[in-house]
């Protein structure tokens, strides 16, 4: 998409993921009487469950297809062969209103695989309109073991980038002191831009200016915001 507007875009490695309880996941698939439906606000939770499913392929019991599945993730999601509500939603805030106006009180629980640093929102939403969820830890993220000497190598390389794009607040975590060390004073000229408004809140909160964030998670969006960016001060 980058390409399109002329942009070349080189893509660092920031994030490590573990996969967890996987053999727990691939039981509570199983069971799918046992649920209202499926809740995915990762790419990471739908990887995870498509590993599960690989893995247990030869097991009798997988009927993951039987599930409605909640998420902002078209693509991910069918590549399992699910179809997703609420794919536009864009965020956890707004998936939680979609699944607000289905899904009635007190029916019953909505499976939610999720990482060890989920947010809050999407659960409080929907406990505070009495929509049951159970939530599953099922990866951790850490820092990418070469993440500080590939941040080395570009900047050697490449200089000092017009345009900085973060995926994730882990993303921000683990990578923007590297970057602010090594742009220096002229980090001020750096368009920095978010995927969505979570990662933009984690990049205001380190006070780093946001010059664009994508009005949904999509490559097309994100793209088209960063080409606005580069053009003008905000987007």
């Amino acid at each position: 998409e980058l390409e399109l507007y002329g942009l070349e875009a080189t893509l660092i490695p920031v994030l490590s993921f573990e996969f967890l309880s996987l053999e727990s996941l691939f039981e509570k698939l199983s069971h799918p009487e046992c649920y209202g439906g499926l809740v995915c606000t990762s790419p990471r939770a739908v990887e995870a469950i498509k590993i599960c499913l690989k893995e247990n392929s030869n097991k009798e019991g997988n009927k993951s297809e039987l599930f409605s599945v909640f998420s902002m993730f078209l693509v991910t999601v069918e590549e399992i062969g699910l179809t997703p509500q609420g794919e536009k939603s864009g965020n956890a805030e707004k998936l939680a209103e979609y699944i607000c106006s289905r899904e009635k009180p007190n029916s019953s629980a909505l499976l939610f695989p999720c990482g060890a640093l989920k947010r809050e929102v999407l659960p409080t939403v929907l406990r505070e309109k009495g929509i049951p969820l159970e939530s599953l830890t099922v990866y951790q993220t850490a820092q990418h073991p070469e993440l500080q000497e590939s941040l080395s190598c570009y900047f050697s390389q490449q200089g000092i980038p017009a345009s900085v794009v973060f995926f994730s607040p882990s993303g921000v975590k683990f990578c923007l002191q590297h970057i602010q060390k090594l742009s220096g004073d002229v980090i001020n000229h750096v368009k920095f831009a978010a995927i969505g408004p979570t990662t933009a809140e984690a990049l205001e909160a380190a006070g780093i200016p946001v010059s664009c964030t994508a009005g949904t998670p999509t490559p097309r969006d994100l793209a088209a915001g960063i080409h606005r960016a580069l053009g003008s001060h905000s987007c």
